[in-house]
Formats: C-alpha cells, sequence, structure tokens
C-alpha cells in the first residue's frame, strides 16, 4: 500500500479518460443524444413500431455510453477527494479502501479503453448477428438457440436493443438458424470478435444413453448499412418468396402471407424476416440485411485478394473460435485470446465483456503483424 503513488496513478487515468472521450467524440454524442430525445418525445413515434425501437435502442444505448463515461468520470474524482483525507488523517482504512477502488477503476477504464481499438471502417456501426446450427444434430440446434440467448442477454445486460429479424426452428429442440440486430454504437466492431465457429462439448440432454456430445454452431456478424454506403442490388436478381410466419412446433403466429425471404441470385444469399405483420415491412427489413450481406461478403473478397497477393497461409479470421466443456469438466475457452472462463453458465447468460475485449486486443495484434 505504502508503495503505491496515488496522484500518479490518478493522474494516468485522468489522461487516459481525456484520449477516450476525444475517441467517443463527446460533444457529437450529445447532439445525438438531444436529437433523440426530440424524437422520442414526438406523440406519432409508435406509429412506426420497427422505427421506435430502433430510435429508443439508441437514445438507451447511446446515454448509457454517457453515463459510463462521466460516471468513471466522477469516480476518479471522488478517489483523489478519498486519499486525499486519508493522508491528512493518517487513515490507513481508508487508504487501504482507496486502493481497493483504485484497482476497480482502473479495471473500468481499461474496458472502457477498448473503444479505442475499434477504428476499423465499419466498427461504429450496429451490427446484424446470424447464428447457424452446424454438425452434431439436435445438440447443435439447442447449442445455436443457446448462442442466441447469450448474446441478447449480452444486448440486455448493456441495454442495447434487440431486434429479432427472423428464427428458424427446428424440429425437435433448438433453432436451424436466427437472424437478429443490435442496436448499439460500435455494436459491429465489439460483435465481430464473436465471428466463427463455436463448438460444445456435454453429455447431451437428448441422448437417452447419458454419452458425450460435441457439436458446432456458427455465428456471423455484419454491420448495418447507411444511406451513403454504396451497395446496389438489381431487383432482377433478386426472387421474393412469402410464406405464413411461423413459431415453435409448427405453431402459426399470424394468418396471412406477410413473412418474405429474398434470394440473391447471383450469390445465393438468401435472407428471411417474419417479425412485423406487413410483408411490405418486412420486405424492407430483409432488404437491409441483404445489402449488408453483401457488403459484407465484398469485404471479404477484396480481403482474400490481398491475402492471396500477399501469400499469407494462416488461418483465417472465422475459423473455430472458442470452446464451450460442459463435461468432463466446466470451461470456456477462447481459441485465439487463450482467455478462459470457469463459469460456463454466467458466460451463457451473457457475462462477455472479458472475451471481447480479449478478442478486439489480440485482432489489433494481428492487424499490426499484418501491416
Amino acid at each position: 500500500m505504502a508503495g503505491i503513488d496515488f496522484d500518479q496513478e490518478i493522474k494516468q487515468l485522468q489522461a487516459t479518460m481525456k484520449t477516450i472521450g476525444q475517441v467517443l467524440d463527446l460533444d457529437k454524442m450529445r447532439g445525438e443524444i438531444a436529437d433523440l430525445g426530440e424524437q422520442v418525445a414526438a406523440p406519432d413515434l409508435w406509429d412506426d413500431v420497427a422505427s421506435a425501437t430502433r430510435i429508443t435502442g439508441r437514445l438507451s444505448a447511446l446515454q448509457g455510453e454517457m453515463d459510463r463515461y462521466t460516471s468513471l468520470e466522477s469516480r476518479i474524482e471522488d478517489l483523489g477527494l478519498m486519499v486525499e483525507m486519508a493522508q491528512d488523517e493518517g487513515d490507513a482504512d481508508s487508504l487501504a479502501d482507496s486502493e481497493r477502488e483504485l484497482a476497480r477503476i482502473k479495471k473500468s477504464v481499461e474496458s472502457l479503453e477498448i473503444r479505442t481499438l475499434l477504428s476499423g471502417e465499419y466498427d461504429e456501426r450496429e451490427a446484424i448477428v446470424t447464428i447457424r446450427s452446424g454438425a452434431g444434430g439436435v445438440d447443435a440446434a439447442d447449442f445455436a438457440e443457446m448462442l442466441m440467448r447469450m448474446y441478447t442477454r449480452w444486448a440486455e445486460q448493456h441495454k442495447y436493443g434487440v431486434e429479432v429479424y427472423d428464427v428458424s426452428y427446428a424440429e425437435e429442440a433448438g433453432i436451424k438458424s436466427a437472424e437478429f440486430a443490435i442496436h448499439a454504437p460500435y455494436a459491429y466492431g465489439t460483435l465481430s470478435v464473436e465471428a466463427g465457429t463455436h463448438r460444445l462439448v456435454r453429455i447431451s440432454p437428448f441422448d437417452n444413453q447419458g454419452r458425450r456430445q460435441t457439436s458446432f454452431a456458427a455465428v456471423e456478424v455484419v454491420p448495418v448499412l447507411e444511406q451513403t454506403d454504396e451497395i446496389e442490388v438489381d431487383e432482377n436478381d433478386i426472387r421474393t418468396d412469402v410464406f405464413r410466419s411461423g413459431g415453435p412446433g409448427g405453431q402459426s403466429v399470424n394468418t396471412t402471407d406477410s413473412a418474405v425471404r429474398l434470394t440473391h441470385i447471383p450469390t445465393g444469399i438468401v435472407v428471411s424476416c417474419q417479425n412485423e405483420k406487413s410483408q411490405l415491412q418486412n420486405k424492407a427489413s430483409a432488404m437491409v440485411v441483404l445489402k449488408a450481406k453483401l457488403l459484407a461478403k465484398k469485404k471479404e473478397e477484396e480481403a482474400a485478394l490481398k491475402k492471396d497477393l500477399k501469400g499469407d497461409v494462416a488461418a483465417s479470421w472465422g475459423d473455430q473460435m472458442r470452446n464451450y466443456v460442459l463435461n468432463p469438466y466446466q470451461i470456456v475457452k477462447d481459441l485465439r485470446t487463450g482467455h478462459e472462463s470457469g463459469n460456463p453458465s454466467a458466460v451463457f447468460d451473457g457475462d462477455l465483456d472479458d472475451f471481447m475485449e480479449a478478442g478486439i486486443r489480440w485482432r489489433r495484434g494481428a492487424e499490426k503483424v499484418d501491416a
């Protein structure tokens, strides 16, 4: 305790916070919060439910980010006062409390500092997440549903809006696939490190002999596009199919053919949307997802070309990246970063921040090596 230079530590924290504030562009954030606040106050806000959900979700996320920043600033200021009083009074217990608070604040600042590493072209965008069950039969479908809950719980914990576009339920249990948006600043930059193949090892609850089963699910993350993004889609290249929305066990959700499936013929990309009651609204939402995936495909092709020209034969981002082992021991381990947790239940309940932070730092290190 005696070896800690509190003044130096606090100055360093304040300098880091100043850098973070510049990256976040607090003035711009305050302006957007004010603008969204006016939109939320409009009496006709909920006439368009999808738009209202996006607006309120964005406002909640931005306000949460601002509160997180200002709260940390206040904690650092309070820590300085606490240390000053403890030192003046020679209070060893208060100095010990100050040391513990310093450690907590440093961890919080490190987490916030991750934002400064998100400087990619689309990192600040909202994200569209697609989850698909892979090898492993019914266990894989169940695993895919566990992953969907994991990411939605993570979003809920951060007060980020979630908009489910489509869920394809499996016959026995779980889901074949799901597509949903996370409405939050930097959602794409944060969640993109989750893209890849996820592997689950456990005693199968669907095996009457109680055997251990390995199953897989794939996670894909793409950025939500804006009006200024240049992605043109020829209507002649799209096949549109309409069908009746359905839920678990084939239960009907509505009685009209309002769900929409779009197939981009040149690439074979298929997207569906059934979250709205209107066929037109579902088609508009599906087009948002389709354009996002076409942009992601374009970027992947450009990256692959650069990689071929460079002669890089290392495994690409998006290969198997995380194991969730529930038997014979319990651990979740990221194969790229080495980060692990001995509490899979907490991870499946949305405790993902440490994994994401480690992934973002790992990616930044990999980018520096490739540069």
